[in-house]
Order: structure tokens, then sequence, then C-alpha cells
């Protein structure tokens, strides 16, 4: 397979970010992808919601299709399945188990999971929630490709049969993402879809802060929050952010917030996509602490991990800014080196060209 690929991916969105983050990590995988000379069909179900909020309709790195049930999408894409060099599953996709059973059965020529959620995949799977990938086909997947890495690798190969597993963690379009050279305007931001495991940390690590600095500006951005969350008067509220827009928004920040979900934090090795795009923007980054964070990120050398409101607190009021800004430089000089949606396109292709050479030299030996 030196030559250029033909790969069909299977996700949950790529056309709309509305309260989603694969649709960012997909564009930025794909776009890498077509840069390196692959071809990418991307499927995704017709479904109201994204229907009505769509952001890339129409992407010029990709053919984009849809389709409405699992009969569907069998029928109007069997040839472009059997043929493709891969068929890549994404995590979260309507009626994902049956999809992964009718694709299973014709037989691709190489079959990969990619899952954008690991630690929640594997908490599901433990509570016998199989909502888009059952226990019983974990073994199916050629490669299972995790946004998760370290030690989640090799529970998924020892616990659950799956015969490679392989960290695909998030990228950047380092070609969309950047310092736009805008004056800051608030001290401390974050960019994330409500989610209830997630508030009690931006509780501490933003809101409280909030009330302490009250002459300091803060902003959350991103939809579905309870009406009934009392923001402190100095915390800005933005509904939706479309990417486009990301660059501007970290910019405009003295310092950004990551706040990862209970069940990633527990798992560890599960960076973001929002710690990548400010890196990328050269944005002072706070984040909460978790297994394998340092390994990407060096703590004080490229982030700040900060425990409890006071140690945000003490970041906004006492860091020097030439020691911020050689953080973010720092850190962005990591997202620039191995963190782009190029250079995670590279280590698919690796993978999936690795996997294929394997399964036919095994195949020649076993004629032999």
């Amino acid at each position: 397979m030196s030559r250029p690929l033909d790969i069909v991916v299977l996700g949950l969105s790529l056309s709309s970010s509305w309260g989603n983050g694969h649709a960012t990590t997909f564009r930025a995988l794909l776009r890498g992808l077509r840069a390196e000379g692959h071809k990418v069909l991307f499927l995704e179900r017709d479904v109201p919601w994204y229907a009505a909020q769509r952001d890339l309709p129409d992407p010029d790195f990709c053919e984009l299709s849809y389709y409405h049930g699992v009969d569907e999408f069998i029928a109007l894409f069997r040839r472009r399945l059997i043929s493709a060099d891969a068929v890549i599953i994404g995590s979260y996709v309507p009626e994902g188990a049956a999809i992964i059973d009718a694709v299973a059965a014709l037989r691709p020529r190489l079959l990969c999971f990619y899952d954008i959620d690991t630690p929640v995949t594997l908490a599901k799977l433990g509570r016998k929630d199989e909502e888009y990938v059952a226990g019983r086909q974990m073994s199916l997947f050629d490669i299972y490709f995790s946004f998760s890495g370290g030690e989640v690798i090799d529970r998924l190969e020892a616990d659950y049969g799956v015969v490679q597993g392989k960290a695909l963690y998030c990228s950047v379009d380092a070609e969309r993402y950047g310092n736009t050279g805008e004056v800051p305007e608030w001290d401390l931001g974050y960019l994330g879809t409500y989610s209830a495991d997630r508030q009690p940390a931006l509780e501490k690590l933003l809101i409280e802060p909030a009330r302490r600095l009250p002459t300091m500006r803060f902003v959350v951005a991103g939809p579905r929050y309870p009406a009934e969350i009392e923001w402190p008067a100095n915390v800005a509220r933005i509904e939706h952010l479309p990417p486009a827009d990301h660059p501007s928004f970290y910019s405009r920040q003295r310092f950004t917030l990551n706040v990862t979900r209970a069940d990633m934090s527990a798992a560890g090795w599960s960076p973001s996509v929002r710690l990548f795009e400010a890196a990328a923007c050269r944005t002072p980054i706070i984040s909460d602490f978790w297994r394998g964070l340092d390994e990407v990120f060096p703590k004080d050398k490229t982030i700040i991990i900060a425990r409890d409101a006071a140690e945000v607190v003490e970041a906004l009021t006492r860091l020097p800014a030439e020691k911020r800004r050689r953080m973010a430089d720092a850190a962005y000089q990591i997202v620039c080196n191995g963190h782009t949606g190029r250079a995670r396109a590279k280590q698919l292709v690796s993978a999936l060209i690795n996997c294929r050479q394997e399964a036919d030299q095994s195949a020649q030996g076993i004629s032999a």
C-alpha cells in the first residue's frame, strides 16, 4: 500500500461542530490525510440536530455523504466499503453496533475503530451499555485507534480482546490555528460544551476564581449550560463558537483553562483537542491534572497544573508575563513538532500500511 490510500470513515459528525468535539478532530485529521495525498469518504448519519447546525456542509478536503439508516447505508456504499483500503468507524456513531456488524460482514480489507471517547467507552462497557460498540465486537477490528494512550492501550488488549491498540490522539490544523495578535479581552477563558461531570472542576477552577478576582474578566464558551447556573458578573457567556472563531477566542485570553471529563481524567493519557488548539495559538494553559499530561506538556515548562481555585488565582495574579510567554512558546513548539493534523495523518497511514503488510506476510506463510 505505498500508493495513496482510499479510506472510508464513518463518524459522528464532520459537517457540524455544534455540541461535539468529534468534528474538529476529524477535520484536522482528514485535512492531514488530504495533504499527504490520500482519498477519504466521510459518511455521516443525517440527523436533524446536526443538519440544522452545519458549519462545514461542503468540505474541500474529502468527500462527504449522508445516510439515514443501516440498510440505506449498506445499499448506498457497499461497493466503496469493500474496495476501500481501510474502513474506519468512529465512536458515538448512531446505531454503531449495527453498523459495525454490517460492515464486518462485507469483509473489508481493513476494519478499524477510532475511539474519540475511549475512557467513556470502557465505562459504558463496564455497565453493559453498548450504545455504539459492543464488547463482543472489540476483537473484530484490525486496529483499534484510541483517543487515549498509555495504560489504556494495555487495558484494551488485555481486558477487551483488542487485537492491536494504537494511540491516535486528537490534533490541530496548524494552518488554521495561530495567534491573531488581538488585544487580550479576558484574563481566563474556557471553551467546551456543558458536561455534568466537568462542571465541578469548572466551578472550582474558573467560577470561584472569578468570584475572588472581581476586577478580572472571564469567559465560558459552549452550548447546553443549564439556566440555573449562577455566573458571576465578570464571567461572559458565548453560546456557541464555530471552529473558525477559535483562534480569535484563544488569542484574546491571557490564560485558557482545560478541564477534563471524569472518565478521561481517571483513565489518564487523554489530551483534549482544546490543549492543542490553545497551544497552537500560543495561549498559556491552566489545566486540571491527569496521569500522562506531563508526558505531552511538561509541567511548569509548558503548562500550569491547578488543583484548586487558589492555584488559579496565583497564576492569574503572580506569574510574570515573560514566564507566561516562554511557557506558551514551548507548548507551541511541542504541538508544531508532533500534534498537527498532518502528523497524526502520517501516524494513521503508517499503522494501516504496517497492518496490511503483516496480514499479507501471515497469509503467505500459511499458504506456503
